[in-house]
């Protein structure tokens, strides 16, 4: 059946369904929507180049259950807790010849490859067929692809960045179900202004690496990549990549979507991991609203001679309102099937924020409580086990600036 599913992604026609994004916020990170700024644009118009900058500061408070400590070791239950910098980037973008637009961004809060946030050029040849290639986020989840300054929590939820727990003779393997920023090539369109798709082959190695390191699936004899397809409906219209904006209270936009992908021989034991998603969302005057839901399949190659399949499955649903012109209330509620659809038991993740857009100046300050809870486990040892890793209360005040 996964098979099916991945030539079905290979084969599919331009005429397909996926979100377009805006090309006020095709950059990913900030809105330019009505910025000019220092942006510099050629007398005929065809040659555009804009600078953009975003750059966040934050104070975090993490509490631990004492499963997982070492009390001998003098581990605290508060830890990963202070100050940081989780973005701090510049970039540009802009566009060269009417058709070519292009992005990048370098991200000085990150090491290693990582530095590299995004380096991609687009080719338009219409409205209906682009190319985009090189480094920018895969065709997969309404959380991820919403620009990275306009979010409405500080932090993406927990039920597609935490890695899924598996036997401990297997936890060598341990992906998650987001596959965030990857390099690539990547096909994409818009059809009547309603439909899009974007249907992308990618290393499958995460941003982690800006280097060619794949080889052929020992199994299923085709390259060891990820292969990956997102289509959506926006029955009024492009849906805005942003989940709350002041300038935007009159909007009435809405978006769904599916995404599909493989991840060929993704892990060093190695595995193939499917992943299906469904999403919704509606931006309605002052209201924000969203939902999703996502599965993954863990395989192991033949030659690891485990039969077993893993399967995990979670989701969120959110909404924001603006209570003032300026100032926005926010609730999440998050859970996942960490430890696998053949145990029993979930993670119950409720969180609640709120945003306020300090106005004249490009300032956004956060704040966010979210709590992880555990349900229906079979054993002590199970519920113990499923939050490893993961804070059981989370406090975060952020401050952003963009320009």
């Amino acid at each position: 059946m996964k098979k099916i599913l991945l030539l079905a992604l290979l084969v599919l026609p331009v005429a397909a369904l996926a979100q377009q994004e805006e090309e006020e916020t095709e950059n990913g990170v900030v809105s330019v929507a009505g910025k000019e700024g220092f942006t510099i644009r050629s007398k005929g118009g065809d040659f555009v180049f804009k600078p953009y900058l975003l750059v966040q500061g934050a104070a975090n408070f993490n509490y631990y259950d004492d499963e997982g400590l070492d009390k001998a070791y003098n581990q605290d239950n508060v830890a990963n807790s202070g100050f940081s910098i989780p973005y701090a980037i510049l970039g540009f973008t802009g566009k060269a010849f009417d058709k070519v637009s292009y992005n990048l961004s370098i991200n000085a809060a990150a090491s290693g490859a990582n530095l590299l946030q995004q380096a991609w050029f687009d080719v338009k040849f219409k409205d209906q067929l682009a190319v985009r290639v090189g480094k920018f986020k895969t065709p997969f989840s309404h959380a991820y692809l919403t620009t990275l300054g306009s979010t409405l929590f500080p932090q993406l939820p927990t039920s597609l960045t935490a890695p899924v727990i598996m036997p401990y003779s297997l936890n060598a393997v341990t992906p998650n179900i987001a596959t965030g920023f990857d390099l690539g090539v990547e096909v994409h369109g818009l059809i009547a202004k309603k439909f899009g798709y974007e249907v992308g082959l990618f290393n499958g190695t995460g941003s982690g690496t800006n280097a060619a390191t794949k080889t052929f699936s020992d199994d299923w004899h085709i390259p060891s990549l990820l292969y990956a397809g997102r289509f959506t409906y926006m029955p009024k219209g492009v849906m805005p990549s942003t989940q709350g904006d002041p300038n935007r209270l009159n909007e009435d936009k809405m978006l769904f979507g599916l995404s599909l992908s493989e991840n060929v021989e993704s892990e060093s034991e190695s595995t193939n991991d499917f992943r299906a998603g469904l999403e919704w969302a509606w931006l309605k005057g002052r209201w924000y609203f969203a939902a999703e839901a996502y599965y993954m399949n863990v395989n192991f190659t033949k030659r690891q001679k485990i039969s077993e399949d893993y399967n995990y499955w979670g989701g969120y649903a959110q909404a924001g309102y603006f209570v003032t012109d300026r100032v926005q209330l926010a609730a999440r509620y998050d859970f996942l099937d960490r430890n696998g659809t053949g145990k029993d038991g979930m993670l119950n993740m409720p969180a609640v924020g709120v945003n306020w857009f300090i106005p004249g100046c490009n300032l956004k300050l956060q704040g966010m409580y979210q709590y992880i809870g555990r349900t229906g486990h079979k054993t002590q040892l199970d519920r113990d086990n499923d939050d490893l890793g993961q804070p059981m209360h989370t406090a975060k005040i952020m401050l952003q600036y963009t320009f």
